[in-house]
């Protein structure tokens, strides 16, 4: 018996930022690619710090787990779904969706696109009822100023 084909990413569930930081790909993967580096970055305020049984550096597979806050403090643990040093880095939770860096090294630096991938979340519903889709646009642009900013010259 043959295995199901894959579903198709439909591109209205994916939201996609991008902007140029004055860093080469390699310098900004690095920094992605160590989890006690999010909360540095991260634009929404949830990302706290990562657990102590977090990697220090990300690979395909690894697991990495956050303390996080929303509200209240909580925990979460993601999984890395794409790794292509350094160009893509991507994860994911239990809920299924993704955030993914996709690195485009360009004239002066790089431009860095950051998603919010839900067509694999096993909540669709959620995502629409609770706007998550908006507020996470809001929340990556935060996120890649604060990288930018990191790197300006």
């Amino acid at each position: 018996m043959s295995s199901p084909m894959p579903k198709k990413s439909d591109p209205s569930k994916i939201v996609s930022v991008s902007v140029k930081v004055n860093a080469d790909p390699a310098t900004i993967f690095a920094l992605l690619a160590d989890p006690s580096k999010h909360g540095e970055i991260d634009g929404s305020g949830s990302v706290q710090n990562s657990q102590s049984s977090a990697p220090a550096r990300l690979s395909l597979g690894a697991t990495f787990g956050m303390d996080m806050k929303i509200g209240v403090k909580y925990k979460i643990t993601n999984e890395v779904v794409e790794f292509d040093e350094p160009r893509r880095i991507a994860w994911r939770h239990f809920g299924g969706h993704v955030w993914r860096y996709i690195l485009e090294p360009v004239e002066g630096g790089t431009m860095v696109t950051e998603q919010f991938d839900w067509n694999t979340s096993k909540s669709q519903l959620m995502m629409r009822v609770m706007n998550y889709p908006a507020k996470n646009r809001v929340s990556i642009e935060k996120t890649l100023k604060r990288l930018a900013d990191r790197f300006a010259s």
